[in-house]
């Protein structure tokens, strides 16, 4: 139990068992006597009196211990107050130094920017000191070209004076005017000549196209001419073969006339033989011939019954 929160009660019941029993203690030391029990009412007034001086004198404590408990409380609120007041320092003292680390990390960074600016600064200053030399060796060297052309200078001047310029800057102007007439020209014939060139290369290249179609055509004539020339024969076959199929024809239809003369022969003599009326054609071949055939098989019939008829005779 916390002193700063503790109550009256707590403060009874505290001092009960503090000095409760020192009491019980005390009255047990006395001594039982028989006057003391002679005279109960003595004693009872004397216990009484040193039971009043035991509780003025716990009261006093209790006064004591409860000034004590408020001094103790409020030492305790001035604790709590200090430890609030240094838990803000403590506080305040740690955002100084987050605080202080990142200005240190940006001094770093400046000092690191800085020095990287100072060795830019010395590569830049070496370096313009490379050129300045540079520019004082070219200094010199145009020095000395200047005292060696010094001579045209003065060579220009006498041109001057002998011609219808008055200035030396108008001849540099017409020298210039001139170079640029004639670099012009010199453009204008470049272009004109790779005109020339651009037209050679596509005469060549048609020329080329042409060579290789007259070439296909001339290939062309001569398979055409090889074709012809195969006909001619061919022709010439077709002509010997003709003759031949005309002369084999004749021939056939000769021999086909003359078969079909034989042919109607037979059928008239038939016709007789049998003394029927037909109604076949004369020029109907095919029809003569199946009647022709009809009467050979009937006649071979006839005969093989002879035949038979004969040997069963022979036999008999």
């Amino acid at each position: 139990m916390s002193l700063g929160i503790m109550e009256e009660e707590d403060l009874a019941e505290y001092f009960r068992l503090q000095y409760g029993e020192r009491l019980l203690h005390l009255l047990q030391k006395f001594p039982k006597t028989e006057e003391q029990s002679d005279f109960p009412t003595i004693q009872l007034l004397e216990k009484r009196k040193e039971a009043t001086v035991m509780h003025q004198a716990m009261e006093h404590k209790k006064e004591t211990f409860k000034r004590r408990m408020e001094t103790l409380n409020l030492r305790w609120e001035e604790l709590g107050n200090r430890e609030e007041q240094l838990k803000a320092h403590i506080q305040k003292f740690e955002q100084f130094i987050q605080e202080n680390d990142q200005k240190r990390v940006r001094a770093l960074k400046k000092a690191n920017k800085e020095r990287e600016l100072r060795r830019q600064c010395l590569r830049e200053l070496a370096s313009a000191r490379q050129e300045m030399a540079a520019l004082r060796l070219e200094h010199q060297q145009l020095s000395t070209k200047l005292q060696e052309y010094s001579i045209f200078n003065k060579y220009l001047e006498r041109v001057v004076e002998s011609s219808e310029f008055e200035e030396i800057h108008e001849v540099i102007a017409r020298y210039k005017t001139l170079v640029s007439m004639h670099h012009d020209l010199m453009q204008s014939a470049q272009e004109g000549q790779e005109k020339i060139e651009r037209a050679k290369a596509r005469l060549a290249r048609y020329m080329e196209e042409k060579d290789d179609e007259i070439l296909q055509h001339n290939n062309e004539l001569a398979r055409l001419q090889m074709r012809l020339d195969r006909a001619r024969s061919d022709v010439i076959v077709w002509e010997s073969r003709w003759a031949h199929i005309q002369n084999t024809a004749a021939k056939k239809t000769l021999l086909l006339g003359t078969i079909k003369m034989a042919t109607l022969n037979l059928f008239q003599i038939i016709s007789k033989q049998l003394k029927e009326s037909t109604q076949v054609s004369l020029d109907d071949t095919h029809k003569q011939l199946d009647m022709i055939q009809q009467f050979i098989q009937d006649l071979s019939d006839i005969w093989a019954e002879v035949k038979k008829k004969d040997q069963m005779q022979a036999r008999a």
